[in-house]
């Protein structure tokens, strides 16, 4: 609302909403793994914190860092349907699930699809999102890879 309406500035808001939350969650990841045993031990053989971050710390970070990544989109699908539904995302003809699901709300009653396609479709692209990065953790958490 502040920056008004339109695909830019609502790319601009989402990811000023979403970059804090990112960045803390990526530093105390970060923080809990520099203080774990190996890369103390990395660090008495002598390796820079660059070698330690690239070599030992990004690799225990990444699978978090996947599922926020899928998490964060899906809730910046959410925002951008709430924008455009609420008149403050995209304008037309630049389509939109918001938008489509404000358009149908006048004709509800007349014809319930014209709402349950675009809800249902949101609702999947989220639910998808969600368990893409459920699995990617799955296959790139090295503490789960050695209990398979």
């Amino acid at each position: 609302a502040v920056f008004g309406a339109g695909i830019v500035n609502s790319i601009i808001a989402i990811g000023i909403f979403n970059i804090p939350t990112f960045a803390r969650i990526t530093r105390a990841s970060a923080n809990a793994t520099w203080s774990r045993e190996f890369v103390l031990a990395a660090r008495a053989c002598g390796k820079g914190p660059w070698s330690i971050t690239m070599d030992h710390v990004l690799p225990n970070i990444m699978s978090v860092l996947t599922v926020q990544v899928t998490i964060r989109f899906a809730i910046a699908i959410l925002a951008e349907a709430a924008l455009s539904y609420l008149g403050l995302g995209t304008q037309p003809p630049q389509p939109s699930w918001g938008r489509m699901l404000a358009e149908a709300q006048t004709l509800l009653f007349q014809a319930p699809l014209l709402a349950v396609f675009p809800g249902v479709t949101i609702a999947l692209a989220v639910l998808g999102l969600n368990l893409l990065g459920d699995g990617l953790r799955d296959l790139m958490d090295p503490r789960l890879a050695r209990k398979r």
